[in-house]
C-alpha cells in the first residue's frame, strides 16, 4: 500500500506543482490586483476596496464587448457544430474521396489564428473588393468597415477554422455507432433523415457535450483572430472580451482594472461552460 502511494505521489506531484505554480498562485495574485490601483510599472500599490469592479458597469467599452462577445458565441458555437456534424456525415457515407476530404477540411486547424486573421482579411478587404467591382454586387465592398461585416467576418473565419476539429470528434462517435442498428432502421423504413434523428443524434450526444464545451470555451476567449482581423475596429465596436481585457492593461496601464474584468470574465466563463456541460451530460444515452 505504501508503496502504491509513493508511486502515485511520484507521478501526481510533479504535475500538481506545476499546476499550482502556473495556475493557482497567479490567480490567488490576479484577485488580489483587483483589489488595487496598480499600474503594472509603480512597486506601491493602494487598495482601492472594489472601485475596479464597480467602474465596470461605466465603462461604456466593455459593456459593448461583453455583448458583442457573447452575440459572436452563440452564433458560432450553432454554426460550428451543425458545420462540423454535417461535415462528419459526409465524410462517414462510404465516398471514394473520404480521407482526402478529412485532410482538407481539418487542414484550417493546423494554421495558427494570426496568419488565418490575416489571409482572410486580405480576402475581405481586396478579393471581396475586387470580386463587387467585376459583378457590381455593392454588398461585397466596405468588408470588415462596419461592426456588422466583422462580425460577421470573425464568424466566418472561426467557423472555417474550427469546423474541421469538431468534425474528428464527430467522425468518432458516429463510428462507434453499431452498425447493425443502423441497418436495422434501414429494413424497417427509415429514411436517411429518420436514422439521423432517431438514432446517430442521441447516440452521439456525449460528442455534443464535449463539442459544445470546446467551441463555447474558445468563442469566448477568442484574442489573436479579433487582434489580425479587425483589431477591434470600426472604433472598437468588434473588439471581443479578451482584446479589451489586454487594451486595458498594456495600452492603458490600468492593470487593477483590467484585473478586475479578468476575474468578472473568468466567473461569466465558467458559468456558461459549466452549465451546459451539466444540461448537456443530463440527455446522454448510454448504448
Amino acid at each position: 500500500m505504501k508503496k502504491n502511494k509513493l508511486t502515485f505521489w511520484a507521478f501526481v506531484g510533479p504535475c500538481l506543482l506545476a499546476f499550482i505554480i502556473v495556475v493557482i498562485i497567479p490567480l490567488i495574485f490576479g484577485v488580489y490586483y483587483s483589489f488595487t490601483d496598480w499600474n503594472g510599472i509603480n512597486a506601491d500599490l493602494t487598495y482601492v476596496g472594489i472601485s475596479n469592479y464597480l467602474e465596470l458597469f461605466s465603462d461604456k467599452h466593455f459593456v459593448n464587448s461583453f455583448i458583442f462577445t457573447t452575440k459572436f458565441t452563440i452564433v458560432s458555437v450553432i454554426l460550428i457544430n451543425v458545420t462540423g456534424f454535417s461535415l462528419a456525415l459526409l465524410v462517414t457515407r462510404g465516398l471514394k474521396m473520404s480521407n482526402l476530404l478529412r485532410t482538407i477540411f481539418f487542414m484550417p486547424n493546423l494554421i495558427g489564428g494570426l496568419i488565418l486573421g490575416f489571409i482572410w482579411q486580405f480576402i475581405f478587404i481586396n478579393a471581396f473588393a475586387s470580386l463587387g467591382e467585376y459583378t457590381g454586387q455593392m454588398w461585397l465592398m466596405g468588408w470588415l468597415s462596419t461592426t456588422k461585416t466583422s462580425f460577421w467576418g470573425l464568424l466566418i473565419l472561426m467557423t472555417w477554422q474550427l469546423s474541421g476539429y469538431v468534425m474528428v470528434i464527430y467522425i468518432a462517435a458516429i463510428q462507434g455507432i453499431p452498425k447493425e442498428l443502423l441497418e436495422a432502421a434501414q429494413i424497417d423504413g427509415a429514411n436517411t433523415w429518420q436514422r439521423v434523428k432517431s438514432i446517430m443524434l442521441p447516440l452521439v450526444r456525449p460528442a455534443f457535450t464535449i463539442s459544445l464545451f470546446l467551441t463555447l470555451s474558445n468563442s469566448f476567449k477568442l484574442y489573436d483572430q479579433n487582434l489580425s482581423l479587425t483589431g477591434g475596429a470600426p472604433a472598437r465596436s468588434s473588439e471581443m472580451l479578451a482584446m479589451n481585457i489586454y487594451n486595458t492593461a498594456f495600452s492603458f496601464m490600468k492593470f487593477g482594472e483590467a484585473q478586475a474584468k479578468a476575474v468578472i470574465f473568468l466567473i461569466i466563463v465558467g458559468i456558461f461552460t459549466l452549465s451546459q456541460v451539466y444540461i448537456s451530460k443530463k440527455g446522454e444515452v448510454e448504448m
